[in-house]
């Protein structure tokens, strides 16, 4: 089964302790207040780094406030410029906002899609796709109709474990997918092992980093650029894995992703 890559572009200042949650929200950042942290530019190198080492497609879930910053805007088109074809660019969020643990309010995250819509639009050009990931996987069934009115195709916000289930609002995972189905949203739920995550903040966290390391070492080839299509062809089983642009800055910026297929390429 092919594999379809995505990276999340939170910053320091997006992680949920600081932003974004009503309860896990308790603490003030103290970097940059809009401008990307050392930590993200580091990690952003790292990536381009790794891009440098293999030819598949990769598609970057960006959160929309990063640009309205002076930098950000720079570091994607150059991005954008290095790797046309395989660097394709959706939607995650303006803020990281978790959105299904506030409850249903339609009118805000309206806005907020008609606002990030336009910025990546305005930043990504044709690299942008109608692709939507919620920030740190909070989704709820009511959000599918709203993506659809503002044009989205495809969703990729769930993590079917039992272990996240409550980032669901109180409903299935199973209740999203048919949510997103029924307004003709393609849901891409992210990669599970024994209905455990393996993806993310998984591939750090010990005893799950253990099985994150090994699922990611047994999936299928990367899609390249001209398979990018199947992402949004319901009908077409593909695994989906990601990982943020910060931990590319892991190992003074070394860290590669556990992808043993793309490891024997290189070599």
């Amino acid at each position: 089964m092919p594999t379809w890559f995505t990276v999340d572009s939170d910053d320091l200042r997006h992680l949920p302790q600081y932003q974004g949650h009503p309860t896990r929200s308790r603490r003030a950042y103290e970097g940059p207040a809009t401008e990307p942290s050392e930590a993200l530019v580091q990690g952003w190198g790292g990536l381009m780094a790794w891009m440098d080492t293999h030819e598949a497609a990769v598609t970057l879930f960006v959160i929309t406030d990063l640009l309205e910053s002076e930098a950000f805007p720079s570091m994607l088109s150059d991005a954008l410029t290095r790797f046309p074809q395989r660097l394709t660019v959706g939607c995650h969020g303006h803020t990281h906002r978790s959105w299904s643990a506030w409850g249903e309010d339609v009118d805000g995250f309206s806005a907020m899609l008609e606002r990030s819509t336009m910025l990546l639009k305005q930043h990504a050009g044709e690299a942008f796709r109608p692709y939507f990931r919620a920030p740190n996987g909070y989704v709820a069934p009511w959000m599918g109709e709203v993506l659809a009115r503002h044009g989205y195709r495809v969703d990729s916000s769930v993590n079917p474990s039992w272990l996240v289930r409550n980032k669901a609002a109180g409903h299935r995972w199973s209740s999203v997918t048919s949510a997103m189905t029924s307004a003709g949203v393609v849901e891409r739920p992210w990669l599970t092992r024994w209905t455990l995550p393996v993806n993310g903040p998984a591939l750090f966290r010990f005893p799950l980093s253990w099985l994150a390391a090994r699922s990611w070492r047994r999936i299928g080839p990367l899609l390249q650029p001209s398979d990018l299509g199947l992402v949004e062809a319901a009908e077409t089983d593909i695994t989906t894995v990601y990982c943020h642009v910060l931990d590319f800055a892991r190992n003074n910026g070394r860290w590669k992703p556990p992808l043993r297929r793309i490891a024997e390429e290189a070599s």
